[in-house]
Formats: structure tokens, sequence, C-alpha cells
């Protein structure tokens, strides 16, 4: 009683005295017609029939999240025109009663708003058929009128309550129920006068027949639906992961800024290089997003090396070429302490990799070396030639191409730099030079993550 009075309290004013009202109606509308003289089939038809609904009701199909539907009103129906108004008041109302799924809440309300339109369903059916000796035609026109009047009045009392509560308006629900009444109505009206034909004509078995395999068949659409949604909340969470990912790359970038300015800004041009060449190899997007979040953070590496040696104007010496060639080492260690960054780690480990092996860190050939690794050294490579260094002056784009072309099979891949060559090709010159506006853009984005990381 106690869960009862908390459940009422948590209504609406409005809502409690329309739960109020619905009890009052059912209640006596199922005395009246138990005073008439209205009769029921035998117990264990009534029993079966009620059951059927019940699990009808549980395997019911969201519409919308306000809104589910179910077959229930099949056996409903059927007990409306083959037993009258009072065991259709019985069945239907039984299926909402057993239903004690949460929200609570909607228990007080289907469960004597069920028994109404069942006994509405019954009452209609009634003023068609007489005893059992309608024929076929009569007994589809019952049905139909039936299923309009169970239908029409569970909708309308869906309605009032919705606005009630406030959840939708009448347009909202007609708008979502109204097309799935109007395609049932033409596949299960025949259904049920057949069901009916057949248990005058022969006996209850045949309901049984038709009835458990549309019942199996809501529960497959059931269970599709349950794994739809799941499949939709694994890719929600997939997204939230990726960006989960690109925000701390982006920090990790905008760390390295910090230390080398330019950096962050050629990590960005590699990250949008590495991207499109993946594109344009034909690349799954999965590839395109991984070798881009790849592209900011195949240099943060460099974090680890001795101070002044990444602004060094002049040549570097054996040992210091030495230091610079562990980055990649360095950077495979700080990322594969990050949870789903392995991958991420590999690639970056043999980003300076050549195809001849003559590369660092572990003297890889062309089939060892991963393939977005090799995208990133094409990329890489050519930003690098392209922008302006401590030790020398940007190169023209033309030149850098050219630089690359004559590197194949010997330190890059002949497809991955055949592929950039045609995205260079139809490429502004801003595109070429890395100084295009979603250059800066990509960089900035690095900045402004690490900036919501660092005050998180």
């Amino acid at each position: 009683m106690n869960e009862i009075s908390s459940i009422l309290q948590e209504m609406n004013t409005k809502v409690r005295a329309w739960v109020i009202f619905l009890w009052v109606v059912a209640a006596a509308v199922l005395v009246g017609l138990a005073q008439s003289g209205q009769s029921l089939p035998p117990w264990w038809v009534l029993v079966g029939l009620a059951s059927i609904a019940a699990l009808a009701e549980r395997q019911g199909v969201l519409v919308t999240r306000n809104i589910e539907t179910s077959v229930s009103f099949l056996p409903t129906v059927f007990t409306a025109v083959a037993f009258g108004p009072l065991a259709a008041a019985v069945v239907s109302g039984v299926a909402s009663a057993t239903d004690l799924r949460p929200p609570h809440g909607r228990w007080f309300v289907y469960t004597p708003a069920r028994a109404l339109t069942g006994a509405a369903a019954g009452w209609i059916a009634a003023m068609f058929v007489s005893g059992h000796h309608a024929g076929f035609g009569v007994i589809l026109l019952a049905s139909l009128a039936a299923a309009i009047a169970n239908l029409l009045l569970d909708g309308a009392f869906n309605i009032v309550t919705l606005v009630l509560r406030g959840s939708a308006s009448p347009l909202v629900f007609v708008g979502n129920v109204g097309p799935l009444l109007a395609l049932s109505l033409p596949l299960y009206v025949p259904l049920v006068a057949l069901l009916v034909y057949g248990y005058e004509a022969y006996s209850i078995g045949v309901v049984a027949t038709f009835l458990l395999p549309t019942l199996a068949l809501q529960r497959l659409v059931h269970l599709y639906q349950e794994q739809r949604d799941a499949v939709a909340g694994l890719a929600a969470v997939n997204q939230q992961l990726e960006r989960a990912n690109l925000s701390f790359a982006s920090a990790l970038v905008a760390t390295l800024d910090a230390r080398d300015r330019y950096t962050a800004g050629h990590s960005a041009a590699v990250a949008v290089y590495s991207r499109d060449i993946a594109k344009r190899m034909g690349l799954s997007e999965d590839d395109q997003r991984l070798v881009h979040v790849c592209g900011l953070v195949h240099d943060i590496g460099k974090i680890g090396l001795p101070p002044g040696l990444l602004e060094k104007a002049g040549a570097l010496t054996l040992e210091e070429r030495r230091q610079m060639e562990q980055h990649p080492v360095i950077g495979e260690r700080i990322l594969s302490k990050v949870e789903d960054y392995a991958d991420i780690a590999r690639i970056v480990r043999h980003h300076h990799e050549r195809v001849d092996g003559l590369g660092y860190p572990d003297n890889l050939r062309t089939g060892q070396i991963p393939l977005l690794s090799r995208i990133i050294a094409v990329a890489d490579a050519y930003n690098a030639m392209t922008s302006d260094r401590p030790y020398r002056d940007a190169m023209p784009s033309r030149v850098a191409r050219l630089r690359l072309a004559q590197a194949v099979e010997s330190q890059f891949d002949t497809s991955v730099v055949a592929a950039f060559e045609a995205v260079l090709a139809g490429a502004s010159e801003t595109y070429r030079s890395g100084q295009r506006e979603d250059f800066s853009l990509e960089a900035k984005h690095a900045a402004q993550m690490a900036l919501r990381v660092a005050t998180a």
C-alpha cells in the first residue's frame, strides 16, 4: 500500500484525478456487464487468452520514447467478437494488470483503460454478431468495427494521459501512431475474423495455431529492436571515445608546442595530409580517422629530447642525431601508457622507417612497416621540406614533390607517394604549402583542447 501511495503522490493532480476516474468507470462497467447476464467462456479459455495477451503486452515495441505498441489487441478483439464485452474486458484488463514493468505509474492508467477498451470492442461487435450463426462476412465486419473501436478508444485514453502529464501533444501522438494503425488494421482484422470463424466452425485449438506464431513474430521484432538499440548505443560510445582520443591527442600536441612552436603547426599539417592520402587510397573511414590522430601525435616523442636540440640552427652532431632518432621510441613509450592507444603507439614508432630497410628505429622494410606509418612518413617529409626550419628556408612545393618521387622504392612507398601527388595536383597553393586555413585551425584546436583538459 505504501508503494501505491507513493506512486500516486508522484503524479500531478490532474493525472491522479484521471486515474481515479478511469478506475471508477471501469469498475462500474464490469459490475454492470456482470449483472446484465453477460457470460464468460470456460475458465481455461479465458486464462489462455489472457496469458497470450499478457505475453504480447510484455513484448511491446517502442514507437517513440513515450509510445509503445503490441499485438495484445489481437486476442482482445478476438475475445470481443467471439465471447462479448465482459470477456474482452477481463482479457484486456488482465493483460495490462500483469505487466509490472517500470514505470509503475502506467499500470494505474493502462489497467482500467484497457478493460474499458475491451468492453467497448465487445459491445460494438455484439451489434453485428448473434450467437454462433454469423457468416464470415458478418464476422469480418464485426472484427473491423471492434478493432476500430478498441484502437480509437485506446488512443483517446493515451492522448488524455500524455496531455495531462505534459509528455506530448495530441498531434504528435496522432502523427506517430496514426500511420501504424492504418497499416495494422488491414493486416490484423482479417486474421481476427479467421480466428473467430475457425473457432466457431472447429475449436479453440485453431486460435492457438494462429495466435502463437503471431506472438512469436512480435518477439522477433522486439529482439530486433533491442539489438538495434544496443548497436546504436555502441555507436554513440565509440563516437565519444573517438572525441576523447582526438582531444587527448590535441592536448599532447599543444604540450609539445610549448617547447617547439614549429612542431604543433607541422603536426597539424601532417595530420591533414595523412588523412587526405588515406582517403585518396580508398582506406576506410576508421583508418582515415586513425591516421589523422597519428599525424597529430607522431612527433610527441620530441618532448623527451634535450632542451635546445629542436631549435639548433646548424648541423647535428652524430650524438645529437642519435638522440633525435630516439623520438619515435620515446613517442611510442608515452602513447603506449594511454588506454586504447596501442595501435597509435605502434604506428608512431615506425613513421621514420624506410622501405629499403635503412630507416629507424627498427630498420624495417616495406611489408613490415604499417601502411599508416608509411603514409605519415610521406606527409611528414613533404611538410618538413615545404616549411621554414631553423637551419634552412622552405622549399617550393614542386621541388619537394620531385624529391618525394626520386625517393620512391628507397625511402618511400610508391603507392603512397602516387596518392599524395594526386592529392596535391588538385589542391590549391595554400594547401601545398601547408598554409591553408584548416591547417591553422587544426593547430588552434589542439591548443583549445589542451586548455579544456587542463581545466577539467
